[in-house]
Protein backbone atom coordinates (compact mmCIF):
# COMPACT_ATOMS: atom_id res chain seq x y z
CA UNK A 1 0.00 0.00 0.00
CA UNK A 2 0.83 3.29 -0.35
CA UNK A 3 1.14 6.21 2.04
CA UNK A 4 -1.28 8.65 3.27
CA UNK A 5 0.81 11.54 2.43
CA UNK A 6 2.52 11.62 -0.91
CA UNK A 7 6.22 11.44 -0.11
CA UNK A 8 8.27 14.48 -0.64
CA UNK A 9 12.18 13.62 -1.73
CA UNK A 10 12.72 14.36 2.12
CA UNK A 11 10.24 12.07 3.61
CA UNK A 12 11.64 9.36 0.51
CA UNK A 13 15.24 9.49 1.88
CA UNK A 14 13.99 9.16 5.39
CA UNK A 15 12.00 6.29 3.79
CA UNK A 16 15.39 4.61 2.27
CA UNK A 17 17.23 4.97 5.32
CA UNK A 18 14.51 3.63 7.80
CA UNK A 19 13.19 0.60 6.00
CA UNK A 20 17.05 -0.75 5.95
CA UNK A 21 16.32 -0.74 9.58
CA UNK A 22 18.79 0.00 12.39
CA UNK A 23 18.84 -0.32 16.56
CA UNK A 24 18.08 3.42 17.36
CA UNK A 25 18.84 4.42 20.64
CA UNK A 26 16.61 7.83 20.88
CA UNK A 27 12.98 9.26 19.06
CA UNK A 28 11.25 12.39 19.55
CA UNK A 29 7.85 10.46 19.20
CA UNK A 30 5.51 9.95 21.91
CA UNK A 31 3.80 6.60 21.13
CA UNK A 32 0.45 5.62 22.76
CA UNK A 33 -2.60 3.07 22.59
CA UNK A 34 -4.83 5.37 24.57
CA UNK A 35 -6.59 6.26 21.48
CA UNK A 36 -7.33 2.99 20.82
CA UNK A 37 -11.71 3.10 19.39
CA UNK A 38 -11.98 -0.41 20.19
CA UNK A 39 -9.79 -4.16 20.78
CA UNK A 40 -9.69 -7.92 19.55
CA UNK A 41 -8.53 -10.76 21.10
CA UNK A 42 -7.39 -9.24 24.43
CA UNK A 43 -8.45 -6.45 27.20
CA UNK A 44 -7.16 -3.17 26.52
CA UNK A 45 -3.80 -2.73 26.56
CA UNK A 46 -1.53 0.10 27.35
CA UNK A 47 2.55 0.68 26.54
CA UNK A 48 3.09 1.45 30.46
CA UNK A 49 1.27 -1.50 31.23
CA UNK A 50 3.37 -3.66 29.01
CA UNK A 51 7.10 -2.04 30.33
CA UNK A 52 9.52 -5.02 30.76
CA UNK A 53 8.08 -6.60 27.45
CA UNK A 54 9.61 -6.63 24.03
CA UNK A 55 6.54 -4.78 21.61
CA UNK A 56 6.29 -5.26 18.62
CA UNK A 57 3.57 -2.68 16.54
CA UNK A 58 2.42 -3.33 13.51
CA UNK A 59 0.13 -1.28 11.12
CA UNK A 60 -1.56 -2.95 8.88
CA UNK A 61 -5.18 -2.42 7.29
CA UNK A 62 -6.54 -6.11 6.26
CA UNK A 63 -7.04 -5.31 2.83
CA UNK A 64 -2.88 -4.44 1.85
CA UNK A 65 -1.53 -7.12 -0.28
CA UNK A 66 1.43 -5.40 0.97
CA UNK A 67 0.92 -5.87 4.86
CA UNK A 68 -0.86 -9.73 4.27
CA UNK A 69 2.22 -10.72 2.50
CA UNK A 70 4.26 -9.85 6.12
CA UNK A 71 1.57 -11.56 8.15
CA UNK A 72 2.97 -15.35 8.28
CA UNK A 73 6.18 -13.88 9.78
CA UNK A 74 3.81 -11.42 12.30
CA UNK A 75 2.05 -15.08 13.10
CA UNK A 76 5.28 -17.05 13.68
CA UNK A 77 7.16 -14.53 15.88
CA UNK A 78 4.44 -14.01 17.93
CA UNK A 79 3.99 -17.80 18.88
CA UNK A 80 7.78 -18.14 18.79
CA UNK A 81 8.91 -15.73 21.34
CA UNK A 82 5.33 -15.33 23.98
CA UNK A 83 7.34 -16.99 26.39
CA UNK A 84 10.60 -14.96 26.11
CA UNK A 85 8.27 -11.98 26.54
CA UNK A 86 7.60 -10.58 23.29
CA UNK A 87 3.98 -8.86 23.09
CA UNK A 88 3.20 -8.30 19.30
CA UNK A 89 -0.07 -5.65 18.70
CA UNK A 90 -1.44 -5.44 15.43
CA UNK A 91 -3.15 -1.72 14.98
CA UNK A 92 -5.68 -1.27 12.09
CA UNK A 93 -5.28 2.06 10.99
CA UNK A 94 -8.30 1.97 7.86
CA UNK A 95 -7.54 3.47 4.58
CA UNK A 96 -11.12 2.66 3.10
CA UNK A 97 -14.45 3.55 4.83
CA UNK A 98 -15.36 0.13 4.69
CA UNK A 99 -12.23 -0.61 7.00
CA UNK A 100 -14.14 1.25 9.98
CA UNK A 101 -16.60 -1.20 10.75
CA UNK A 102 -15.38 -3.62 13.26
CA UNK A 103 -17.62 -6.26 11.45
CA UNK A 104 -15.42 -6.31 8.85
CA UNK A 105 -12.13 -6.04 10.75
CA UNK A 106 -13.30 -8.51 13.33
CA UNK A 107 -14.21 -10.99 10.32
CA UNK A 108 -11.09 -10.46 8.73
CA UNK A 109 -9.26 -11.40 12.01
CA UNK A 110 -10.94 -14.40 12.47
CA UNK A 111 -10.10 -15.24 8.74
CA UNK A 112 -6.69 -14.31 8.45
CA UNK A 113 -5.73 -16.32 11.54
CA UNK A 114 -4.57 -13.90 14.07
CA UNK A 115 -4.20 -14.81 17.52
CA UNK A 116 -2.20 -11.23 18.89
CA UNK A 117 -4.20 -8.53 20.05
CA UNK A 118 -5.78 -6.26 17.86
CA UNK A 119 -5.96 -2.35 18.25
CA UNK A 120 -8.91 -0.60 16.67
CA UNK A 121 -7.64 2.98 15.49
CA UNK A 122 -10.39 3.75 13.18
CA UNK A 123 -9.49 8.19 14.43
CA UNK A 124 -5.58 7.20 13.52
CA UNK A 125 -4.96 8.46 17.17
CA UNK A 126 -2.24 5.72 17.56
CA UNK A 127 -0.79 6.52 13.83
CA UNK A 128 -0.59 10.18 15.02
CA UNK A 129 1.20 9.56 18.13
CA UNK A 130 3.80 7.22 16.75
CA UNK A 131 4.14 9.54 13.38
CA UNK A 132 3.61 7.09 11.29
CA UNK A 133 2.96 7.35 7.41
CA UNK A 134 2.84 3.98 5.65
CA UNK A 135 1.14 0.41 5.37
CA UNK A 136 3.29 -2.19 6.56
CA UNK A 137 4.99 -0.50 9.45
CA UNK A 138 6.39 -2.14 12.30
CA UNK A 139 7.92 -0.55 15.15
CA UNK A 140 10.18 -2.21 18.44
CA UNK A 141 9.93 -1.33 21.39
CA UNK A 142 12.68 -2.64 24.22
CA UNK A 143 11.50 -3.40 27.79
CA UNK A 144 12.17 -0.05 28.48
CA UNK A 145 9.85 1.62 26.72
CA UNK A 146 12.30 2.84 23.78
CA UNK A 147 11.32 2.59 19.95
CA UNK A 148 14.44 0.89 18.75
CA UNK A 149 13.76 -0.26 15.61
CA UNK A 150 11.64 1.08 12.61
CA UNK A 151 10.66 -1.17 9.25
CA UNK A 152 8.75 0.21 6.63
CA UNK A 153 7.30 -1.92 3.27
CA UNK A 154 8.07 -5.62 3.08
CA UNK A 155 11.35 -8.21 3.30
CA UNK A 156 14.05 -8.03 6.05
CA UNK A 157 11.65 -10.83 8.21
CA UNK A 158 15.67 -12.37 9.33
CA UNK A 159 17.15 -8.67 10.35
CA UNK A 160 14.13 -8.41 11.98
CA UNK A 161 13.91 -11.38 14.01
CA UNK A 162 17.41 -11.22 14.74
CA UNK A 163 16.65 -7.89 16.11
CA UNK A 164 13.81 -9.00 18.39
CA UNK A 165 16.05 -11.66 19.42
CA UNK A 166 19.08 -8.68 19.96
CA UNK A 167 15.98 -7.14 22.77
CA UNK A 168 15.03 -10.11 24.54
CA UNK A 169 18.83 -11.16 25.34
CA UNK A 170 19.25 -7.48 26.83
CA UNK A 171 16.36 -8.90 29.31
CA UNK A 172 17.09 -12.14 29.55
CA UNK A 173 20.27 -13.32 28.28
CA UNK A 174 20.49 -16.28 26.38
CA UNK A 175 17.14 -16.92 26.89
CA UNK A 176 15.82 -16.78 23.38
CA UNK A 177 15.99 -19.21 20.14
CA UNK A 178 19.01 -18.21 18.26
CA UNK A 179 17.57 -19.86 14.79
CA UNK A 180 15.47 -17.47 12.35
CA UNK A 181 12.33 -19.46 11.14
CA UNK A 182 11.70 -20.40 7.52
CA UNK A 183 8.68 -19.90 5.61
CA UNK A 184 7.35 -20.90 2.77
CA UNK A 185 4.18 -18.82 2.23
CA UNK A 186 0.92 -19.84 -0.07
CA UNK A 187 -2.09 -18.62 -1.58
CA UNK A 188 -2.43 -14.53 -0.89
CA UNK A 189 0.92 -14.67 1.74
CA UNK A 190 2.89 -15.90 -1.21
CA UNK A 191 5.69 -12.87 -1.64
CA UNK A 192 5.38 -10.81 -4.74
CA UNK A 193 7.47 -11.50 -8.08
CA UNK A 194 9.75 -8.71 -7.36
CA UNK A 195 11.59 -8.92 -10.62
CA UNK A 196 8.36 -9.24 -13.09
CA UNK A 197 6.43 -6.26 -11.17
CA UNK A 198 6.57 -3.32 -13.54
CA UNK A 199 2.50 -2.26 -12.58
CA UNK A 200 1.71 0.00 -9.58
CA UNK A 201 -0.85 -0.30 -7.13
CA UNK A 202 -3.89 1.80 -9.14
CA UNK A 203 -6.53 3.72 -6.91
CA UNK A 204 -9.70 4.18 -9.42
CA UNK A 205 -11.49 6.87 -7.39
CA UNK A 206 -10.97 10.37 -8.29
CA UNK A 207 -9.29 11.53 -5.91
CA UNK A 208 -5.89 9.69 -6.28
CA UNK A 209 -6.30 7.87 -9.89
CA UNK A 210 -3.83 7.40 -12.44
CA UNK A 211 -3.53 6.41 -15.74
CA UNK A 212 -7.57 6.62 -16.51
CA UNK A 213 -7.84 6.26 -20.46
CA UNK A 214 -12.04 5.69 -21.29
CA UNK A 215 -12.18 9.30 -23.74
CA UNK A 216 -14.81 10.61 -21.41
CA UNK A 217 -12.28 11.63 -18.86
CA UNK A 218 -13.00 11.60 -15.12
CA UNK A 219 -16.61 12.69 -13.93
CA UNK A 220 -16.62 13.37 -10.79
CA UNK A 221 -19.76 12.09 -9.04
CA UNK A 222 -22.00 11.83 -11.76
CA UNK A 223 -23.85 8.82 -13.82
CA UNK A 224 -22.00 8.43 -16.42
CA UNK A 225 -21.77 6.18 -19.91
CA UNK A 226 -18.40 5.46 -20.24
CA UNK A 227 -16.70 3.35 -23.33
CA UNK A 228 -13.86 1.57 -23.71
CA UNK A 229 -10.21 3.15 -24.90
CA UNK A 230 -9.50 2.37 -28.33
CA UNK A 231 -6.26 1.13 -27.02
CA UNK A 232 -4.77 0.91 -23.77
CA UNK A 233 -0.60 1.25 -23.08
CA UNK A 234 0.82 -0.37 -20.16
CA UNK A 235 -0.87 0.56 -16.84
CA UNK A 236 -3.71 2.25 -18.50
CA UNK A 237 -7.03 1.49 -17.40
CA UNK A 238 -10.53 2.24 -18.61
CA UNK A 239 -14.47 1.84 -17.87
CA UNK A 240 -17.09 0.77 -20.00
CA UNK A 241 -20.94 1.10 -19.15
CA UNK A 242 -22.51 3.27 -17.04
CA UNK A 243 -20.68 3.79 -13.71
CA UNK A 244 -20.51 6.26 -10.79
CA UNK A 245 -17.30 7.59 -9.96
CA UNK A 246 -17.05 8.69 -6.81
CA UNK A 247 -13.78 10.34 -4.18
CA UNK A 248 -12.34 6.66 -3.17
CA UNK A 249 -14.40 4.19 -5.80
CA UNK A 250 -16.22 3.48 -8.73
CA UNK A 251 -19.84 2.01 -8.53
CA UNK A 252 -21.65 0.23 -11.54
CA UNK A 253 -24.65 1.21 -11.73
CA UNK A 254 -25.81 -0.28 -14.91
CA UNK A 255 -25.70 -4.56 -15.77
CA UNK A 256 -22.20 -5.63 -17.64
CA UNK A 257 -20.51 -2.56 -16.47
CA UNK A 258 -16.60 -3.39 -17.33
CA UNK A 259 -12.99 -2.17 -16.26
CA UNK A 260 -10.29 -3.08 -18.23
CA UNK A 261 -7.01 -3.06 -17.17
CA UNK A 262 -2.89 -3.16 -19.10
CA UNK A 263 -0.42 -4.57 -16.67
CA UNK A 264 2.65 -6.24 -16.11
CA UNK A 265 2.67 -8.50 -12.99
CA UNK A 266 2.40 -12.37 -11.91
CA UNK A 267 -0.88 -11.51 -10.07
CA UNK A 268 -3.78 -9.18 -9.96
CA UNK A 269 -6.28 -8.54 -7.22
CA UNK A 270 -8.93 -5.90 -6.75
CA UNK A 271 -10.24 -4.43 -3.63
CA UNK A 272 -14.15 -4.36 -4.05
CA UNK A 273 -17.24 -5.74 -2.87
CA UNK A 274 -21.05 -5.09 -3.13
CA UNK A 275 -22.30 -1.87 -2.17
CA UNK A 276 -25.26 -3.33 -0.34
CA UNK A 277 -24.17 -5.41 2.38
CA UNK A 278 -25.24 -9.05 1.67
CA UNK A 279 -25.81 -9.08 -1.50
CA UNK A 280 -24.02 -11.29 -3.99
CA UNK A 281 -22.71 -9.98 -7.53
CA UNK A 282 -21.44 -12.36 -10.14
CA UNK A 283 -18.49 -10.96 -12.23
CA UNK A 284 -16.09 -12.62 -14.89
CA UNK A 285 -12.28 -12.00 -16.18
CA UNK A 286 -10.81 -12.20 -19.24
CA UNK A 287 -7.27 -11.82 -19.94
CA UNK A 288 -6.28 -10.86 -23.33
CA UNK A 289 -9.85 -11.74 -24.05
CA UNK A 290 -9.94 -15.28 -22.64
CA UNK A 291 -11.32 -17.31 -19.41
CA UNK A 292 -7.61 -16.81 -17.91
CA UNK A 293 -7.34 -21.07 -17.35
CA UNK A 294 -4.55 -21.84 -15.41
CA UNK A 295 -3.66 -18.10 -14.50
CA UNK A 296 -6.96 -18.47 -12.55
CA UNK A 297 -6.61 -16.21 -9.15
CA UNK A 298 -7.97 -17.56 -5.43
CA UNK A 299 -11.22 -15.64 -6.07
CA UNK A 300 -12.44 -16.96 -9.63
CA UNK A 301 -12.28 -20.36 -11.42
CA UNK A 302 -10.79 -20.82 -14.81
CA UNK A 303 -13.38 -19.92 -16.81
CA UNK A 304 -13.11 -16.71 -14.48
CA UNK A 305 -16.05 -16.89 -12.63
CA UNK A 306 -16.56 -15.37 -9.37
CA UNK A 307 -18.71 -13.96 -6.75
CA UNK A 308 -18.47 -10.37 -5.06
CA UNK A 309 -19.53 -11.19 -1.56
CA UNK A 310 -17.62 -9.02 0.64
CA UNK A 311 -15.93 -5.85 0.95
CA UNK A 312 -12.33 -7.08 0.99
CA UNK A 313 -9.13 -8.05 -1.62
CA UNK A 314 -10.10 -10.45 -4.64
CA UNK A 315 -7.01 -12.13 -6.25
CA UNK A 316 -8.02 -12.99 -9.72
CA UNK A 317 -5.21 -13.45 -11.58
CA UNK A 318 -2.08 -15.40 -10.70
CA UNK A 319 0.21 -16.27 -13.72
CA UNK A 320 2.18 -19.45 -13.96
CA UNK A 321 5.70 -19.06 -16.15
CA UNK A 322 6.49 -15.92 -17.84
CA UNK A 323 5.15 -12.42 -17.34
CA UNK A 324 4.56 -10.32 -20.44
CA UNK A 325 2.04 -6.97 -20.51
CA UNK A 326 -1.31 -8.31 -20.26
CA UNK A 327 -4.79 -6.93 -20.90
CA UNK A 328 -6.98 -7.65 -18.23
CA UNK A 329 -10.82 -7.35 -17.85
CA UNK A 330 -13.77 -7.76 -15.17
CA UNK A 331 -17.19 -7.70 -16.36
CA UNK A 332 -20.06 -7.54 -13.51
CA UNK A 333 -23.43 -9.23 -14.78
CA UNK A 334 -25.09 -7.33 -11.64
CA UNK A 335 -25.35 -3.20 -10.87
CA UNK A 336 -24.11 -2.11 -7.41
CA UNK A 337 -20.22 -3.45 -7.66
CA UNK A 338 -17.94 -1.34 -5.97
CA UNK A 339 -14.43 -0.89 -6.42
CA UNK A 340 -11.56 0.87 -4.83
CA UNK A 341 -8.10 -0.08 -5.72
CA UNK A 342 -5.98 -2.61 -8.21
CA UNK A 343 -2.80 -3.99 -6.53
CA UNK A 344 -0.25 -6.31 -7.90
CA UNK A 345 2.33 -9.04 -6.66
Amino acid sequence: MTTIIVASSTMLLAMIFLANGRIDRGHKMDPSLLNATGWLNTQPLTLEGLRGKIILIDFWTYTCINWRRTLPYLREWASKYQDQGLVVIGVHTPEFSFEHKFENVSKAVHEMNINYPVAIDNASGIWLSFQNEYWPALYLIDAGGQVRYKKFGEGDYQTVELLIQKLIKEVKPGNAPTQPIQLQPTGFEMPADWSNLESPETYVGYIRTQGFASPQGVVADKRTLYSAPGQLRLNQWGLSGEWFMRKESVFVSGRNGKIIYRFHARDLNLIMGPSVQGSFIRFRVFIDGKGPGAAHGLDVDSNGNGILSEQRMYQLIRQEGPVADREFEIEFSDPDAEVYDFTFG
